[in-house]
């Protein structure tokens, strides 16, 4: 039997978490905000600040992947206190870069961010997936909730410095120290991933081959595929919904930008409201039926007849996208024994479609336009759903 804690003790282990997903989110959206500021600076062309994305993109892989080990030896609490550290380095060296007009400079410092939020996330959905075992009751889509309200926040700080004229240097040191002593304070309410564990417990993978060894599992890719499909969903709306609106119905600027406003606020409403369906209707359930969602609002964005029944369809996308990620990584730490070693391979493949996803969209688009590209995301999340079993719970299963 697993050991209990009290109810305040996991109440304040789940407020800390939140605050962990909302200070992530927030570092990583205040940079993104300012990118035209840092490409003015450079003087840079669209080549080149796809480089600097890609210098992230390759930082937060290294940082997914080395995480399971790290986890392993240090556990969760203390990754996450290192490597938020590395990311708010990270933001402090970008800032110095655009200061100095640096390409390199700027670069190393994406890499180490990219590093340190990648094995952040890890580490912070592990911690949050044992606070939600310990409350016994659904909570991680709140969290990934957090992370949003996080991004939302940062894009507006972001454009508030810009407003104010506040350099990316002054305002990225003076938000890495902030979100630094939040995160580090913040952990001083979570519990270790082992609390729960009971003293008996067989150990889990002491290895790196042991720990690689999740992803031969066919576990591991079933999750992957629902967390891949659901996470394409989401990236390439943040990344091509506007333009796809934009492009296919003939609107305005202002009105793609507004079409980007309601599948967040649908992502983050279905994040909120599918925590009592989760814990009613159970994972497989819910993840199936927003898939079909998602998949409907998908395909009536693309063949709408009007542009109001197109919003209606992005709607509809953003409420089927919002639990298929969070959820995933519930399922990826069922098995506390490989829950650091699945959490890492499941949030990788997760963040892959993220980086690949969008860039695939637009190479496709080029041949048939944006809005008939997302016929691509369309069939991987009916993949998702199909492969949705894969996320029974283990209190499901009896």
């Amino acid at each position: 039997m697993e050991k209990t804690l009290d109810r305040a003790t996991t109440v304040r282990w789940r407020n800390a978490v939140f605050a962990i997903f909302f200070a992530t989110g927030l570092g990583f959206a205040a940079w993104a905000a300012r990118l035209p500021r840092v490409r003015d600076v450079l003087d840079a062309s669209s080549a080149t600040m796809g480089l600097l994305v890609l210098f992230l993109a390759i930082g937060s892989i290294v940082g997914l992947l080395a995480s399971s080990h790290v986890i392993s030896r240090i556990g969760s609490q203390r990754t996450i206190a290192v490597f938020f550290a590395v990311m708010a380095l990270g933001m402090v060296v970008a800032g110095v870069g655009v200061a100095l007009g640096s390409f390199v400079v700027i670069a190393a410092g994406l890499v180490l961010s990219g590093a340190g939020q990648g094995a952040t996330d890890v580490s912070m959905n592990l911690n949050g997936a044992v606070a939600e075992r310990a409350l016994g009751q659904t909570v991680m889509p709140l969290f990934h909730a957090f992370f949003s309200l996080g991004t939302v926040a940062g894009a507006g700080l972001g454009a508030l410095a810009e407003r104010l004229a506040v350099s990316v240097t002054t305002q990225m040191v003076v938000l890495a120290v902030l979100l630094l002593a939040l995160v580090l304070v913040s952990l001083r309410w979570t519990q270790s991933e082992r609390v729960l564990e009971h003293t008996e417990a067989e150990p889990g993978p002491t290895s790196w081959r042991e720990r690689l060894a999740v992803w031969g599992t066919p576990t591991t890719w079933l999750i992957g595929l629902v967390v891949l499909g659901m996470a394409l969903a989401e990236g390439s709306a943040n990344d091509w919904v506007a333009l796809a609106v934009v492009d296919g119905y003939g609107v305005t600027n202002e009105v793609g930008g507004v079409a980007l406003v309601v599948f967040v606020t649908a992502m983050t409403v279905g994040r909120v409201a599918g925590v009592p369906l989760l814990d009613r209707l159970g994972r497989v359930v819910v993840v199936r039926a927003t898939a079909v969602l998602a998949a409907f609002g998908l395909a009536l964005t693309i063949f709408a007849p009007s542009v109001p029944l197109a919003f209606v369809g992005i709607a509809l996308w953003g409420l089927g996208s919002s639990l298929g990620f969070p959820v995933g990584m519930s399922a990826a730490a069922d098995d506390p024994r490989h829950a650091a070693a699945r959490v890492s391979a499941v949030a990788t493949i997760g963040y892959c479609a993220f980086l690949v996803g969008p860039p695939v969209i637009g190479f496709v688009g080029e041949a048939v336009g944006v809005l008939r590209a997302l016929l691509v995301v369309l069939v991987l999340v009916a993949v998702a759903g199909l492969v949705a079993p894969a996320l029974r719970a283990p209190d499901e299963r009896r």
